[in-house]
């Protein structure tokens, strides 16, 4: 029944693993984040490791983009406030 009732309701999301980690980066990182747990801690870093993996990306198509010299952002403005 628990099986049951929990695989829908986690849809998956999640896995179980053990990992060996420097005790002392964990427990300064769970101290700076002012995380309740070592797991919250390791999730939190993961989340910032992937978005800040994703600002790089963004990053390196600067100049890469061709713009509109003559584009009026100012005026864009105006008419939708309208």
């Amino acid at each position: 029944m628990e099986l049951e009732l929990h695989n829908p309701l986690c849809n998956g999301l999640h896995m179980a693993t053990n990992l060996q980690l420097d005790e002392t980066l964990i427990s300064e990182a769970q101290k700076l984040g002012k995380q309740p747990s070592k797991r919250a801690t390791v999730e939190m870093a993961l989340r910032e490791y992937v978005q800040r993996r994703q600002q790089l990306k963004i990053v390196e198509s600067f100049g890469q983009i061709d713009y509109d010299e003559s584009y009026d952002y100012k005026a864009a403005r105006r008419t939708r406030r309208k």
